[in-house]
């Protein structure tokens, strides 16, 4: 069940990206400014959930790259890097992650599933006891 908490997001993500294009165009690949919130959920060593959250601004630059602004303060780190895509997966790799030691805060760094409909842009990020999930709206 507790499994079940990190993996809805992801299938109530994946499940709306499928309803928002009945034209059959297709969906360019995220790209401008985009705003929303970031969500950091744990599952600790006595089972209890906690989630943390910052609203967050993530710029997307074909070509170029991305970077992260927004509440930086807090629990996401402001930063800059560079980006692949391939089919509903997203690698980012960011140029301002520590090289040694562990972050204090939460970098846009790794592999992502992802879904966009050109204006609603969703990432996430799961492993057995952590989620990273970003919804994020177009804004320019």
């Amino acid at each position: 069940m507790k499994k079940l908490v990190y993996v809805l997001p992801l299938l109530l993500t994946l499940a709306a990206g499928c309803l928002g294009n009945n034209n059959g165009d297709p969906i360019p690949d995220p790209a401008g400014t985009f705003s929303g919130e970031f969500r950091r959920i744990t599952r600790n060593s006595n089972s209890t959930i906690d989630t943390l959250k910052a609203n967050i601004k993530v710029i997307i630059e074909p070509g170029i790259g991305y970077h992260v602004l927004g509440d930086t303060s807090t629990i996401h780190a402001g930063s800059k890097g560079h980006y692949g895509i391939a089919g509903n997966g997203i690698k980012f790799v960011d140029d301002t992650y520590p090289q040694t030691g562990t972050p204090q805060k939460t970098h846009l760094e790794g592999e992502y599933l992802f879904v966009y409909n050109g204006s609603v842009f969703q990432m996430t990020r799961t492993s057995e006891n952590l989620a990273l999930q970003y919804d994020l709206k177009k804004t320019n």
